[in-house]
Protein backbone atom coordinates (compact mmCIF):
# COMPACT_ATOMS: atom_id res chain seq x y z
CA UNK A 1 0.00 0.00 0.00
CA UNK A 2 1.31 3.41 -0.95
CA UNK A 3 0.52 6.00 1.71
CA UNK A 4 0.85 9.53 0.34
CA UNK A 5 2.41 12.29 2.42
CA UNK A 6 2.35 16.06 1.85
CA UNK A 7 6.02 16.61 2.65
CA UNK A 8 7.38 13.58 0.80
CA UNK A 9 5.43 14.40 -2.35
CA UNK A 10 7.50 17.60 -2.62
CA UNK A 11 4.98 19.26 -4.93
CA UNK A 12 4.55 16.24 -7.20
CA UNK A 13 1.08 15.31 -8.41
CA UNK A 14 -0.28 12.55 -6.11
CA UNK A 15 -2.21 10.94 -8.96
CA UNK A 16 0.87 10.63 -11.20
CA UNK A 17 2.92 9.30 -8.29
CA UNK A 18 0.23 6.76 -7.41
CA UNK A 19 0.01 5.58 -11.02
CA UNK A 20 3.77 4.96 -11.06
CA UNK A 21 3.60 3.06 -7.77
CA UNK A 22 0.79 0.87 -9.11
CA UNK A 23 2.81 0.12 -12.24
CA UNK A 24 5.53 -1.08 -9.88
CA UNK A 25 3.16 -3.46 -8.10
CA UNK A 26 1.42 -1.45 -5.36
CA UNK A 27 -1.99 -3.03 -4.75
CA UNK A 28 -3.75 -0.17 -2.92
CA UNK A 29 -3.30 3.56 -2.33
CA UNK A 30 -4.08 5.45 0.86
CA UNK A 31 -4.61 9.15 0.23
CA UNK A 32 -3.14 10.77 3.33
CA UNK A 33 -2.72 14.52 2.86
CA UNK A 34 -2.96 16.67 5.98
CA UNK A 35 -2.31 20.04 4.30
CA UNK A 36 -5.11 20.08 1.71
CA UNK A 37 -8.71 21.19 2.05
CA UNK A 38 -11.52 18.61 2.21
CA UNK A 39 -12.60 19.80 -1.24
CA UNK A 40 -9.14 19.13 -2.72
CA UNK A 41 -8.97 15.79 -0.94
CA UNK A 42 -12.29 14.85 -2.53
CA UNK A 43 -11.08 15.94 -5.98
CA UNK A 44 -7.96 13.80 -5.65
CA UNK A 45 -9.88 10.81 -4.28
CA UNK A 46 -12.26 10.92 -7.24
CA UNK A 47 -9.36 11.15 -9.70
CA UNK A 48 -7.53 8.26 -8.07
CA UNK A 49 -10.64 6.11 -8.03
CA UNK A 50 -11.18 6.84 -11.73
CA UNK A 51 -7.59 6.26 -12.83
CA UNK A 52 -6.31 3.43 -10.63
CA UNK A 53 -7.17 -0.27 -10.97
CA UNK A 54 -6.58 -0.80 -7.23
CA UNK A 55 -8.53 0.20 -4.10
CA UNK A 56 -8.26 3.83 -2.99
CA UNK A 57 -8.50 4.56 0.72
CA UNK A 58 -8.88 8.07 2.15
CA UNK A 59 -7.09 8.68 5.44
CA UNK A 60 -9.11 10.00 8.40
CA UNK A 61 -12.03 11.47 6.46
CA UNK A 62 -15.05 9.13 6.35
CA UNK A 63 -17.14 11.99 4.90
CA UNK A 64 -14.79 12.37 1.93
CA UNK A 65 -14.61 8.59 1.48
CA UNK A 66 -18.42 8.31 1.50
CA UNK A 67 -18.76 11.04 -1.12
CA UNK A 68 -15.93 9.68 -3.32
CA UNK A 69 -17.08 6.07 -2.82
CA UNK A 70 -13.64 4.96 -1.67
CA UNK A 71 -12.42 3.17 1.40
CA UNK A 72 -11.31 4.97 4.56
CA UNK A 73 -8.55 4.42 7.08
CA UNK A 74 -9.22 5.58 10.64
CA UNK A 75 -6.83 6.18 13.49
CA UNK A 76 -7.63 5.98 17.18
CA UNK A 77 -8.55 9.70 17.31
CA UNK A 78 -10.81 9.57 14.25
CA UNK A 79 -14.46 8.64 13.87
CA UNK A 80 -15.00 5.16 15.41
CA UNK A 81 -15.00 2.36 12.84
CA UNK A 82 -18.57 1.28 13.65
CA UNK A 83 -19.89 4.80 13.15
CA UNK A 84 -17.97 5.22 9.88
CA UNK A 85 -19.55 2.00 8.62
CA UNK A 86 -22.98 3.57 9.15
CA UNK A 87 -22.27 6.27 6.54
CA UNK A 88 -20.36 4.14 4.05
CA UNK A 89 -21.64 1.51 1.61
CA UNK A 90 -21.75 -1.96 3.15
CA UNK A 91 -18.90 -3.21 0.96
CA UNK A 92 -16.60 -0.25 1.70
CA UNK A 93 -13.09 -1.00 2.88
CA UNK A 94 -12.60 0.44 6.38
CA UNK A 95 -9.15 0.21 7.88
CA UNK A 96 -8.26 0.83 11.51
CA UNK A 97 -4.91 1.67 13.09
CA UNK A 98 -4.10 -0.94 15.73
CA UNK A 99 -0.72 -0.74 17.40
CA UNK A 100 -1.70 -1.56 20.98
CA UNK A 101 -4.11 -3.85 22.79
CA UNK A 102 -6.18 -0.78 23.74
CA UNK A 103 -6.91 -0.10 20.04
CA UNK A 104 -8.19 -3.61 19.29
CA UNK A 105 -11.82 -2.95 20.31
CA UNK A 106 -12.24 -0.12 17.77
CA UNK A 107 -10.82 -2.36 15.04
CA UNK A 108 -13.19 -5.31 15.41
CA UNK A 109 -15.52 -3.98 12.68
CA UNK A 110 -12.67 -3.03 10.32
CA UNK A 111 -11.84 -4.65 6.99
CA UNK A 112 -8.13 -4.60 7.80
CA UNK A 113 -5.80 -3.32 10.51
CA UNK A 114 -2.86 -1.00 9.93
CA UNK A 115 -0.40 -2.39 12.48
CA UNK A 116 2.65 -0.56 13.72
CA UNK A 117 4.81 1.27 13.75
CA UNK A 118 7.34 -1.36 12.73
CA UNK A 119 10.06 1.12 13.69
CA UNK A 120 10.08 4.80 14.64
CA UNK A 121 9.18 6.85 11.60
CA UNK A 122 9.57 10.52 10.76
CA UNK A 123 6.50 10.45 8.53
CA UNK A 124 4.00 10.19 11.39
CA UNK A 125 5.26 11.76 14.60
CA UNK A 126 2.35 10.52 16.74
CA UNK A 127 2.61 6.87 15.65
CA UNK A 128 3.81 5.66 19.04
CA UNK A 129 6.66 3.36 19.99
CA UNK A 130 8.08 0.85 17.54
CA UNK A 131 6.58 -2.62 17.99
CA UNK A 132 8.83 -4.63 15.65
CA UNK A 133 8.28 -8.23 14.65
CA UNK A 134 7.16 -9.49 18.06
CA UNK A 135 4.65 -6.66 18.47
CA UNK A 136 3.24 -7.35 15.02
CA UNK A 137 2.98 -11.06 15.84
CA UNK A 138 1.00 -10.24 19.03
CA UNK A 139 -1.42 -7.90 17.21
CA UNK A 140 -1.90 -10.37 14.34
CA UNK A 141 -2.83 -13.04 16.90
CA UNK A 142 -5.52 -10.71 18.31
CA UNK A 143 -6.84 -9.88 14.83
CA UNK A 144 -8.35 -13.30 14.18
CA UNK A 145 -9.49 -13.24 10.54
CA UNK A 146 -8.88 -9.50 10.05
CA UNK A 147 -5.94 -8.99 7.67
CA UNK A 148 -3.05 -6.92 9.05
CA UNK A 149 -0.91 -4.51 7.03
CA UNK A 150 2.28 -3.33 8.71
CA UNK A 151 3.22 0.34 8.59
CA UNK A 152 5.94 2.54 10.02
CA UNK A 153 9.43 2.65 8.59
CA UNK A 154 9.19 -0.67 6.74
CA UNK A 155 12.02 -1.19 4.25
CA UNK A 156 12.32 -4.00 1.66
CA UNK A 157 14.84 -5.78 3.90
CA UNK A 158 12.15 -5.96 6.62
CA UNK A 159 9.50 -7.53 4.42
CA UNK A 160 10.38 -11.21 5.05
CA UNK A 161 10.13 -10.66 8.84
CA UNK A 162 6.86 -8.75 8.41
CA UNK A 163 5.46 -11.63 6.41
CA UNK A 164 6.77 -14.18 8.92
CA UNK A 165 4.90 -12.29 11.66
CA UNK A 166 1.62 -13.05 9.86
CA UNK A 167 0.91 -9.76 8.08
CA UNK A 168 -0.70 -9.74 4.63
CA UNK A 169 1.18 -6.67 3.39
CA UNK A 170 3.01 -3.44 4.10
CA UNK A 171 2.02 0.22 3.92
CA UNK A 172 4.81 2.55 2.85
CA UNK A 173 5.39 6.30 2.51
CA UNK A 174 9.06 7.28 2.56
CA UNK A 175 10.23 3.93 1.19
CA UNK A 176 8.38 4.79 -2.01
CA UNK A 177 7.99 8.57 -2.08
CA UNK A 178 11.60 9.11 -1.00
CA UNK A 179 12.94 6.97 -3.84
CA UNK A 180 13.29 7.65 -7.55
CA UNK A 181 11.93 6.16 -9.67
CA UNK A 182 8.96 5.17 -7.53
CA UNK A 183 8.02 2.34 -9.87
CA UNK A 184 11.35 0.59 -9.21
CA UNK A 185 11.08 1.20 -5.46
CA UNK A 186 7.65 -0.47 -5.50
CA UNK A 187 9.10 -3.44 -7.37
CA UNK A 188 11.73 -3.90 -4.64
CA UNK A 189 8.94 -4.30 -2.06
CA UNK A 190 7.02 -6.69 -4.30
CA UNK A 191 10.16 -8.76 -4.97
CA UNK A 192 10.95 -8.87 -1.26
CA UNK A 193 7.39 -9.99 -0.48
CA UNK A 194 7.46 -12.72 -3.11
CA UNK A 195 10.91 -13.90 -1.96
CA UNK A 196 9.77 -13.93 1.70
Amino acid sequence: MLVTDDYLLRGRDPVTVAEAAVRGGVTSVQLRLKQVSPRELLRLALLLRERLPVPVIVNDRADVAATARTGVHLGSDDLPVGLARSILPAAAVVGASVGTVDEVANGTAASYWGVGPWRITGTKKDAGSAIGQEGVRRIVALAGNIPCVVIGGVRPVDVPRVRAAGAVGVAVSSGLLGEDPIEEAARRYVDAWEAG
